[in-house]
């Protein structure tokens, strides 16, 4: 009988997670997958009606709870976007550039009809794999 990998979480200050009962970051074995995330800083929006700057919000704190289990950029294996307007595709576009160019993740961008938070225009997800290199 094999043995199942450790499974490990990494928990934030969102009161989404104690709420609804999830954990920011999830790691099993070699995997991590971190939940949608949005652009929220110690319960405070950041960019407030900017894209750009709520995506490079929502990719820094997924990227934090990454840094929890040792791995960063060069890690990420696939992203997932998703947008409130589709005029925002460039702006968030340019962001996911910035970080992931180097690594080029398989990434998905959707809009959808809405988040939690009426102000909240992105939000993303990040999945790693340990020993992904650029």
């Amino acid at each position: 009988m094999s043995e199942t990998p450790a499974r490990r979480h990494v928990q934030t200050n969102s009161p989404w997670e104690a709420e609804i009962g999830f954990a920011r970051a999830v790691a099993v074995g070699d995997r991590v997958h971190v939940a949608g995330t949005m652009p929220l800083v110690n319960g405070v929006l950041h960019g407030e009606g900017d894209p750009y700057v709520q995506a490079r919000t929502a990719f820094g704190n997924a990227l934090a709870a990454l840094k929890e289990f040792g791995l960063g950029t060069e890690s990420v294996v696939r992203t997932r976007m998703y947008l409130t307007h589709a005029r925002d595709v460039d702006a968030v576009g340019r962001a996911h550039k910035e970080l992931f160019d180097a690594v080029r993740p398989a990434a998905t961008l959707v809009v959808v009809s809405g988040f939690v938070d009426s102000r909240v225009l992105v939000e993303v997800e990040v999945e790693a794999f340990r020993g992904a290199t650029a």
